[in-house]
């Protein structure tokens, strides 16, 4: 077969499964997601067994990750809720401000009530609130199959591992095992960079709330900390509701934008230019494929592929760096060169 013919079928193959990967969403998402969390979690299951049962482990591992979820849930919920009273009691400034931007838009030409009358209706209503009560459904769903893939994962690790070093094709028996342990080391260098930029992002707003006066800076930084995980999406929400809580304690618009441009830079700073050069240092990976990954998964599966995008693009490099074969690709796009010694 022709160099020229097999670059078209690795093509063609390509397409395909990228079409697959996203018309399959419902499936392969929730695996992805399993895989990550077994990856972190399984050194301490692993612990856990070599004195205890391996079923009392298991629940221990489980019980502890679920709290770190929950926990983290807890810190963005305690946040948006100690924010979302002191609006509540602040509700006559909030409604001073509404009448005056109504009328300023009334004077330029833009009626306001006429937008209301014509999109936010009884059946506008309706609809969206049956779309966010899908959306939680689905949601549920997601993490209940999720939870189910880490259980029977966790319990199947060693037993695999064992399969797999049986299997008589010695170089695919090598390349999924050495591979598996690799990318299972990366993804916790990726979690422990990606728990320190969000650290450096919350302490960072936090500082700068304080420094200007906004109310509930502690509270802002946690919440930055806490959504930062989520990459664009979250720094992107951090942003934007110190910016309206800011609209009602200054008097100046200047000082509004001011704070929304600084927000932003902050943000843009650690989540755009730090964070993807640490993890390229850290993890042999080109920032510029960091943003490209988060952009292409996200286009993919959704806001679940911004989380995840990374780790995945991580799993794929380490692979193809197990075998000589394509080797190449993760030299190609890896963060700092790699040594002779590593090529396999």
């Amino acid at each position: 077969m022709s160099p020229g013919l097999n670059i078209a079928t690795g093509i063609i193959a390509a397409i395909l499964l990228i079409a697959a990967l996203g018309q399959a969403r419902s499936v392969f998402a929730p695996l992805a997601a399993a895989l990550f969390i077994m990856s972190i979690v399984w050194p301490i299951q692993k612990w856990l067994q070599s004195w205890l049962p391996r079923l009392i482990g298991l629940a221990i591992t489980v019980l502890l990750t679920v709290a770190v979820c929950l926990a983290f849930a807890s810190l963005a919920a305690w946040g948006f809720g100690r924010v979302g009273h002191y609006v509540i009691a602040d509700a006559t400034r909030y409604q001073a401000l509404y009448a005056t931007a109504v009328a300023w838009l009334d004077d330029h030409g833009v009626s306001v009530a006429g937008l209301w009358a014509e999109h936010f209706n009884v059946g506008w209503l309706f609809r969206a609130t049956q779309y966010v009560t899908g959306r939680l459904n689905t949601t549920l769903s997601f993490w209940l199959v999720v939870l189910v893939y880490v259980v029977l994962g966790l319990l199947e690790i060693e037993d695999v591992t064992a399969r797999v070093e049986r299997v008589q094709n010695r170089t695919a028996a090598r390349v999924l095992i050495e591979g598996s342990r690799a990318t299972a080391a990366k993804l916790r260098r990726y979690l422990l960079v990606r728990t320190q930029m969000s650290a450096a992002t919350g302490l960072l707003v936090g500082s700068f709330a304080a420094v200007t006066g906004l109310p509930f800076a502690f509270e802002w930084g946690v919440i930055a900390f806490v959504l930062n995980y989520i990459p664009f999406i979250g720094p992107f929400i951090a942003t934007l509701f110190p910016t309206l809580l800011a609209m009602t304690q200054f008097e100046h618009w200047q000082a509004v934008l001011g704070i929304f441009v600084c927000l932003n830079i902050i943000q843009f700073a650690i989540g755009s230019y730090v964070e993807p050069r640490v993890a390229g240092s850290m993890l042999s990976i080109s920032p510029f494929l960091v943003l490209f990954a988060i952009f292409f998964w996200t286009f993919l599966w959704g806001l679940f592929g911004t989380f995840i995008g990374v780790p995945i693009t991580l799993a794929m490099l380490t692979f193809c760096a197990q075998h000589p074969s394509t080797f190449w690709i993760s030299d190609l796009f890896g963060g700092s060169a790699k040594s002779a010694a590593e090529k396999p």
